[in-house]
């Protein structure tokens, strides 16, 4: 057993097989049994339920028959469509099934050593950013001798079924598994970042830029690996299309064709934009243009079709434009493979997972689920994390994900949360809780919706940032992981100190006395330092032994630096020390600098000062003129 992974109810696979094997017996799961609490929490099955094991429904059960296929499986009585599709999408990618279920040529049927089965069976799944191994005995439920929920379309393959038992185990019961998100069970199995596109509210049919944005991204995906699924929401399929409402479809190819020359004068077009999809119930398909009967085909031979890749395995399958499927479906999962490998010819990503959660508390500064944004008392008593980006600019990858709450579907509270979360740039310096929203600046917001996973892309520039996760509301209390990728590390960390702490070694050199936060907005009119009329500034901040310096601005007397910094100052007679230099190859020039008292009753709007000489605040004036914003507090928690 890996130590990475953990085992669901303690079951230990081959302990469990191996007393099983002894004793002359099929294993029986107490953990999960054949009987109606397995089976439903509410809504009784139609008819009368046998458990049965494979044995007993035909006479030579496999776990495969001929390999994995996506289309060897279909939805029952279950509306679990979306698990199947997912289930589809998965068996496309062999690195990531094997994964979901480990050392499978060992689990399979043996006619030759019939003494060797048990009739134990174990699966992995990703849950809550740990792979947990469920065992199941292979017990399945039943009506006149025919499995009423998942199963393959050849009588004797059972992974479908055994795999469809062992998830519904770790949701608490089959009836957990009616309706749910693709994306879910897709995180599920493979541990993917999942991002929920709405393509209405995107209006991807109506903007062909847009759409083609998006082709690429899914081409992109579908290439490296990962998993994509689609749905249409009740309200918004128009009839006689094919298409079924309500219901979760997996994409099992995406193609952007070039025609040559007979096809480009055929279809009036150089290339086509292709997805190929798959309705889990292995029927009911698209009648559109290039549906299985359409003109279309008939204009592409069997070599062309072959060349061109546009080949439709089964019934059930089915190839689209991808503006059809922009204008017939409302919704896409996509769900991201992110490589962290260092081994790979493709872009790899640092990751960093942090567990949290959003828990209660009376005393503000201890509470942590203060609601979103919209929630001013209270939004930044949330649970804070702090991640800086080091080059100039950097695109990263946010996921939040909350925890599974299908287990508390029986007792009326298996619905999902709204939850999102904010990105904040605040000062290069921090190192404490924020408390005040002042002059940073709210540079990004995911959508705020009730699904597990909440996605968000950005690129960012560079400087250190605050990614705040929150409940919709305030006051609601669960745990979530949080999940961000950059190109280089982010060294991603909760803050969890409101001030700095008093030690014994502060109570000798001094204990912090005020808080003080500055932004350099901008310097003007500096002196020209070369013979184009330009200089290189920068701003060097000085307070007591710290020093903070900005980024130097190129070929420009006249710099926007938007440079924050926060100070927790021991002497607050001595001055802050803001200085403009301009950078040198062999030695930096200083252009003049402003001192300031920093007090609390110091106005708190932005203001321009003028730039002097070294020395005190009446020291020579010098060309240029800086624009800052300055807050002061006594008390260390306020800022």
């Amino acid at each position: 057993m890996s130590p990475s992974v953990q085992l669901f109810r303690d079951q230990k696979y081959h302990e469990l097989k191996r007393q099983c094997i002894q004793q002359r017996q099929l294993f029986e799961d107490p953990e999960f049994p054949a009987s109606d609490e397995s089976l439903f929490y509410q809504k009784a099955p139609r008819g009368k339920v046998e458990w049965m094991r494979p044995k007993d429904l035909c006479q030579d059960p496999y776990l495969f028959v001929n390999g994995i296929s996506s289309h060897d499986l279909h939805q029952g009585s279950l509306g679990n469509c979306w698990f199947v599709a997912a289930c589809s999408c998965l068996a496309l990618r062999k690195t990531l099934w094997q994964q979901v279920i480990p050392d499978f040529q060992e689990q399979e049927w043996d006619p030759k050593t019939p003494e060797k089965y048990a009739g134990i069976f174990r699966f992995r799944f990703w849950c809550f950013g740990i792979w947990t191994e469920v065992v199941i005995d292979d017990l399945l439920p039943t009506i006149d001798g025919t499995l009423i929920y998942c199963h393959s379309n050849v009588e004797n393959e059972f992974w479908s079924a055994l795999l469809e038992k062992a998830y519904a185990k770790l949701a608490g019961s089959y009836e957990a598994l009616d309706g749910g998100s693709a994306a879910d069970a897709i995180v599920d199995f493979t541990g993917a970042v999942a991002e929920s596109i709405d393509l209405v509210q995107g209006k991807y049919s109506e903007t062909i830029s847009e759409q083609m944005k998006l082709f690429e991204d899914l081409l992109k995906v579908h290439k490296r690996g990962g998993l994509i699924s689609c749905f249409i929401a009740v309200c918004m399929l128009e009839r006689k299309t094919g298409l079924v409402a309500g219901h979760a479809y997996s994409v099992t190819a995406i193609r952007k064709l070039h025609l040559g020359e007979s096809l480009t004068f055929s279809f009036n077009a150089e290339k086509l934009f292709m997805v190929r999809l798959r309705n889990p119930w292995g029927n009911r398909e698209w009648n559109g243009a290039w549906s299985d009967n359409s003109e279309e085909w008939k204009k592409v031979s069997n070599a062309e079709r072959k060349r061109l890749g546009l080949i439709v395995e089964n019934d059930g399958e089915f190839w689209m434009t991808f503006e059809d499927w922009c204008k017939n479906f409302t919704d896409v999962d996509i769900c991201r493979i992110v490589n962290t490998s260092y081994f790979s010819i493709h872009k790899t990503w640092e990751t960093k997972m942090m567990h949290g959660a959003w828990a209660k508390s009376s005393e503000p500064l201890l509470n942590r689920c203060g609601g979103c944004f919209d929630n001013t008392e209270t939004f930044l008593q949330n649970p804070q994390y702090i991640f800086d980006v080091k080059k100039t600019e950097d695109k990263v990858l946010i996921s939040l994900q909350q925890e599974d709450r299908r287990r508390s579907k029986k007792v009326g509270k298996g619905d999902n949360i709204i939850i999102g979360f904010e990105i904040l740039k605040v000062e290069d310096n921090r190192r404490y809780r924020l408390h005040k929203l002042t002059v940073q600046e709210r540079v990004a917001t995911s959508p705020y919706i009730n699904t597990r996973n909440v996605f968000l892309k950005k690129i960012l520039k560079q400087g250190r940032y605050i990614l705040i996760p929150t409940t919709y509301l305030p006051g609601i209390a669960t745990k979530f992981i949080l999940r961000l990728f950059t190109d280089v590390p982010s060294k991603l960390r909760e803050l969890t100190a409101d001030k700095p702490e008093m030690t014994c070694w502060s109570l000798l050199c001094g204990y912090p006395r005020r808080i003080t936060q500055i932004k350099i907005h901008s310097a003007e009119g500096l002196q020209e330092q070369d013979g184009s009329g330009g200089a290189d500034p920068y701003v060097l901040i000085k307070c007591e032994n710290q020093k903070v310096r900005s980024p130097v601005q190129h070929n420009t007397t006249s710099a926007i630096f938007n440079k924050q910094v926060i100070f927790y100052r021991k002497n607050i007679d001595s001055p802050i020390i803001v200085q403009v230099w301009n950078s040198n190859i062999l030695c930096d020039q200083f252009l003049g600098q402003a001192l300031l008292a920093a007090s609390p009753s110091d106005p708190r709007e932005q203001q321009t000062l003028q730039l002097r000489g070294r020395g005190s605040q009446e020291a020579e004036e010098v060309p240029g003129h800086i624009t800052v914003k300055v807050f002061s507090s006594d008390d260390l928690v306020e800022l």
